[in-house]
């Protein structure tokens, strides 16, 4: 549940949403973090219109909820999706945590 608390906080931010969907759009399941070089920092900065440095905050937030991976090849960092998490979210999401699990985490 601790997993997922940090996966929700991390999500709840505007723009860590829109580009976690953005990478997971464009490197989805079996994507290699390499595939695309539209996941690359430099392009989802300026896709977002935003600083590299707030790219790279906001990525890091992503990575400590393991929601992504990234890869770096040369100057280039590649980001993809953690399809482990994503299965984790939907197993949530349907409702396959069982309750006991739920209420020893919030206590």
């Amino acid at each position: 549940m601790r997993d997922l608390a940090g996966v929700f906080k991390a999500l709840g931010d505007p723009n860590r949403l829109a580009i976690f969907e953005l990478i997971r759009q464009r490197c989805g399941p079996g994507c290699v973090p390499t595939d695309d070089p539209a996941t690359t920092v430099s392009r989802l900065a300026e896709e977002f219109e935003l600083t590299l440095s707030t790219v790279s905050h906001h990525l890091k937030e992503l990575r400590r909820a393991d929601l992504i991976r990234c890869e770096k090849r040369g100057q280039q960092v590649f980001c993809s999706v953690n399809e482990q998490m994503l299965r984790t979210m939907e197993n949530f999401a349907v409702g396959q945590v069982a309750g006991a699990e739920v209420q020893k985490e919030a206590s």
